[in-house]
């Protein structure tokens, strides 16, 4: 039987990001390293962004469901 996987939230993408600008500010990964952590780091990013969006947008149906 497959283990169920998390699905990662907001705080798990940001601790993720914040650990990939750990690493490429420490300056120990090659080239290829580096690039392949930024590349995971900007997908990371985005997710953040789309997971922030989502929220505004449900708070934006609060508020609006509280005046109507």
């Amino acid at each position: 039987m497959a283990a169920k996987r998390k699905k990662e939230g907001f705080e798990d993408h940001l601790a993720e990001l914040e650990s990939i600008v750990e690493e490429l500010e420490s300056g120990e990964l090659s080239l290829d390293g580096s690039l392949a952590r930024y590349e995971e780091g900007v997908k990371r990013l985005k997710k953040c962004y789309e997971l922030l969006r989502g929220a505004e947008e449900k708070v934006k149906l609060l508020v609006l469901s509280l005046i109507h």
